[in-house]
């Protein structure tokens, strides 16, 4: 089943979550675990985020340096495969442009094929850390727009040189990324809201918004967009605020406001262990309030918040 069927298959409001790739060299038991907690809770799909090469400098001694490119967390396809082999829940792997030419993205696409995995979520990316600005790969693309083309004629039988498959299979369904806050290089909200809407006519089934702590935000963004024709379902991405040091990573790394009252409550706090704890409560109550609104479904980023999801998930399903 599609995302979209998954989450309109419950009465109640579904739940899913994302989780990292492992570490390069450090194995999957530490996630099989993650999965674990939160499996009691009836997950509807699970997304595998991708991540990009980097750039490390290794020390050869008498001054000299070599830049090597290093992926520290390889094997996504692989991750998917393996979580829906071992527990038949529906896997979500990212597809990006970042780092990515048009045929390793074809490669990456006949893998995913053949594995059976057909849901996936489309981003651009984020940039290089050398980079200023986000700089496409060899022929790669700039947009996600430009991604989600290149699946569509995958669908369509289609390889990026123009030649035709001699079999299809099970075309891909996607979703794509939106910012109740805005996307950091988007001029404004105005072009924001267009873009989402041109990834939706696109072929977009649904979107996923970044994480957010002030509901108001995301009902002003879901409102917006319904006012612009995008009748998708939008679906709130939650994490819990989690640690003290969080009052200012968060604003910084994810470019989200954290409300005052939030802000007020973890000032208050001595330690990581209370602000954890105020976290839960705060997340709770967003939950609740999310699902009275009648959002289809709540993504959680479970990036070292695996036990404080479990704790709101207690008390909301």
């Amino acid at each position: 089943m599609k995302v979209t069927e998954l989450i309109n298959s419950t009465q109640s409001t579904a739940f899913s979550f994302e989780i990292l790739p492992p570490l390069k060299g450090t194995g999957i038991e530490k996630l099989y675990r993650d999965i674990d907690t939160l499996r009691p809770f009836d997950p509807k799909y699970i997304n595998i985020t991708t991540h990009r090469s980097e750039y490390i400098y290794r020390d050869l001694g008498d001054g000299l340096f070599r830049r090597d490119k290093l992926y520290r967390r390889p094997g996504t396809v692989a991750v998917a495969a393996a979580i829906q082999n071992k527990y038949g829940i529906t896997t979500v792997p990212h597809i990006i442009c970042s780092d990515n030419t048009r045929e390793d993205i074809e490669y990456e696409l006949l893998d995913l094929q053949f594995l059976g995995i057909t849901d996936l979520l489309v981003l651009r990316g984020d940039k290089g850390k050398h980079e200023s600005v986000f700089t496409p790969t060899g022929d790669g693309y700039r947009h996600a727009i430009e991604l989600q083309q290149q699946i569509n004629d995958f669908n369509r039988g289609i390889f990026v040189d123009g030649s035709e498959m001699k079999v299809t299979a099970t075309p891909f369904s996607y979703g794509v990324a939106c910012y109740p806050e805005k996307h950091e290089e988007a001029p404004n909200m105005e072009s924001d809201i267009y873009w989402l809407k041109q990834k939706v006519e696109a072929g977009a089934a649904y979107a996923v918004t970044q994480l957010f702590y002030d509901n108001r935000k995301y009902f002003a963004f879901v409102e917006r967009a319904r006012k612009e024709g995008i009748t998708i379902p939008i679906i709130p991405g939650i994490k819990p605020f989690k640690k003290l040091s969080q009052l200012n990573v968060v604003p910084k790394t994810f470019k989200v406001d954290l409300p005052e009252n939030l802000t007020h409550e973890a000032l208050k706090c001595k330690d990581d262990a209370q602000a954890a704890q105020v976290g839960i409560e705060w997340c709770i109550a967003q939950c609740r309030e999310l699902m009275a609104y009648g959002v289809p479904s709540l993504h959680f980023y479970t990036v070292g918040a695996t036990d404080s999801i479990r704790e709101v998930a207690k008390q909301i399903y």
